[in-house]
């Protein structure tokens, strides 16, 4: 959500932000509403103002026995009622309509955010380790994981249709093993707090995070569209991480939080059609771990990337090569001022795609959840920045994994740092 004051000072720069996301000005339209709420505003108040001057002049001219004159104020105070109750039903109107168009514009780019269309725009910023060169023909992981029946697509599309699957054996504890390292690797190292949160939320903290209301076709929600007891299954922990700070004042001391989550993620994938139908790229229903910091809007440039750095290490230490993108205006989702993206190598598809996405939200969210904070001594209080970032797609992780630990014979070599969590495997056979 966007700040109006800040718009009514900074006009031009407003909608030159929207302009590198390739949306058309908004701040005229979003100004002229701005200034008819505040007319009226400035109305009810004179009116209120009148109403309680003429309340109190009704005794006042009973006492003196002018009943005409008590009559004409009582005549006055009944206009004046109808004329504020339909002020404010006016205001809720304006109100409404104002908010309904700031939620639909997405956040500012930062100004260090290359300008691009799409993809395409996206800029390397660094990259560790270059592919292993394999002496044979590399499989996709679908090829590698239905080998042995470990990863079954055909036997998930009967339970639930297209973009399931179901793991068994070694694969359902090799993403047992990759969450559980990945969690110790964030709390031991880096400091996040663990958190199990709800996997089914209500509309406000989808419109917190800006799921809602753009989104919404994207999503899974129980129960039928109209129902006010429905929920909405999470398309990422970022939702329920980030509304732990709703609707809360907190001690700018005890910034930054840090929250990290493995749960299961539900999208729709709207719009994907006849992209990555085979294997376990683009699912309905994936695992991943998330990483939230909830921040001063001094510390949220260097939050990002630290947050960013954390997600790295988890493949630093898997050993996978990588390449960390910046995400430019184009292709940046539409909460964020600024997103890195990790891509990791996929030998069987030879190519880079993208395990992470860590995101600095400004205070785009904070308004949206009311979440403040207030300097030590201080009274007054102001919105906190936000940040998320996959730490990682857990799904993904195991498709990098098999496909680059993979050997000539069918199986695949275990990670030396999973090799505690999968209980001194070495080796996945999983043809056999």
């Amino acid at each position: 959500m966007h700040d109006v004051k800040w718009i009514r000072d900074n006009a031009e720069a407003f909608d030159a932000g929207l302009a590198k996301r390739g949306v058309e000005p908004h701040s005229a339209q979003i100004l002229a509403i701005d200034e008819e709420r505040r007319t009226l505003i400035q109305d009810l108040q004179e009116a209120q103002s009148r109403r309680n001057d003429a309340s109190k002049a009704i005794g006042k001219a009973k006492a003196t026995g002018d009943e005409a004159g008590a009559q004409a104020l009582i005549d006055e105070v009944a206009a004046l009622k109808t004329r504020i109750q339909d002020g404010e039903d006016r205001q809720r109107q304006i109100d409404e309509k104002l908010e309904t168009l700031l939620a639909s514009l997405p956040n500012l780019p930062l100004d260090d955010v290359p300008v691009g269309e799409d993809e395409d725009g996206n800029v390397e910023v660094r990259r560790h380790l270059e592919p292993r060169q394999l002496n044979f023909k590399a499989l996709e992981h679908f090829d590698l994981g239905e080998a042995g029946g470990l990863m079954d697509f055909e036997l998930a599309a009967k339970l639930s249709g297209a973009r399931f699957v179901v793991l068994k054996g070694q694969l359902a504890r090799l993403e047992r093993a990759l969450a559980n390292f990945m969690l110790d690797l964030h709390t031991q190292d880096f400091g996040y707090t663990e958190v199990v949160p709800p996997m089914l939320v209500r509309d406000p903290a989808m419109f917190g995070t800006a799921q809602l209301p753009k989104f919404a076709d994207d999503q899974f929600k129980t129960g039928a569209p109209d129902d006010e007891d429905a929920h909405w299954l999470i398309p990422t922990a970022e939702v329920p991480l980030t509304n732990l700070a709703r609707e809360a004042i907190h001690a700018e001391e005890e910034l930054p939080l840090r929250f990290t989550a493995f749960t299961p993620c539900f999208r729709k994938e709207a719009g994907s059609a006849g992209r990555d139908t085979r294997g376990m790229i683009r699912m309905h229903q994936f695992s991943k771990v998330e990483l939230v910091s909830i921040t001063t809007p001094e510390a949220s440039i260097d939050e990002h990337e630290r947050m960013t750095q954390c997600a790295e290490e988890v493949l630093k230490r898997l050993e996978l090569p990588f390449r960390t993108m910046v995400l430019c205006t184009g292709d940046m989702g539409f909460g964020a001022r600024k997103t890195y993206d990790l891509e990791v190598w996929l030998p069987g598809q030879d190519a880079y795609r993208e395990i992470s996405s860590c995101s600095v939200c400004g205070d785009f969210q904070a308004r949206r959840m009311n979440a403040r904070c207030r300097p030590a001594g201080e009274k007054a209080t102001r919105f906190v920045h936000t940040l998320n970032g996959s730490g990682l797609a857990v799904g993904r992780a195991m498709v990098a994994v098999l496909e680059n630990y993979q050997q000539a014979d069918g199986s695949v070599a275990v990670p030396d740092v999973l090799k505690p969590y999968m209980g001194g495997l070495e080796t996945l056979a999983l043809g056999g």
